[in-house]
């Protein structure tokens, strides 16, 4: 497994914010790039997904999350579809192969590298969705899984 820092750009995000169980993923994605489609605005990267808590620690009707994709141009949002900047970062990152529940198996390897190389995480795990589920077997799912940092 490769682990890096890496420098992500600015970008814009098309998103929803969700406080709930995951089982409503697959439709949030599918508003949230169904408005970035209708409004011909060009995606800059796959979809992704900000994890705010934990199913270990709260219930599923307590889980907060956001479901994204960044985008090139102007869009104002529409209904639960809300428009925002990204700043620039250092994150750790790496790219996990297999179902996407089992990718926050990661998520120490990640906290550790990024600890033992000089940096602390600044932030929640964000998990870019690479591949289609609806295309490739579960074992064949990419995941690249990041969290920002910041220099100690």
């Amino acid at each position: 497994m490769k682990i890096e820092i890496k420098d992500i750009k600015e970008s814009k995000a098309a998103y929803v914010s969700v406080t709930g169980p995951y089982d409503q993923i697959p439709e949030i994605l599918e508003e949230v790039v169904g408005y970035v489609m209708k409004e011909n605005l060009q995606i800059t990267e796959p979809p992704y997904g900000v994890y705010m808590n934990s199913p270990m620690d709260v219930p599923p009707e307590e889980l907060q999350y956001e479901m994204g994709i960044t985008f090139i141009g102007d869009a104002n949002g529409e209904g639960k579809v809300k428009i925002k900047e990204l700043p620039a970062h250092q994150a750790v990152s790496t790219v996990y192969k297999g179902p996407y529940g089992q990718a926050a198996q990661i998520y120490q390897v990640l906290i550790k590298y990024a600890n033992e190389n000089g940096y602390n995480v600044a932030g929640p795990v964000k998990e870019i969705y690479m591949n289609n589920p609806l295309e490739v077997e579960e074992n064949e799912l990419l995941t690249e899984v990041q969290f920002p940092v910041m220099k100690k």
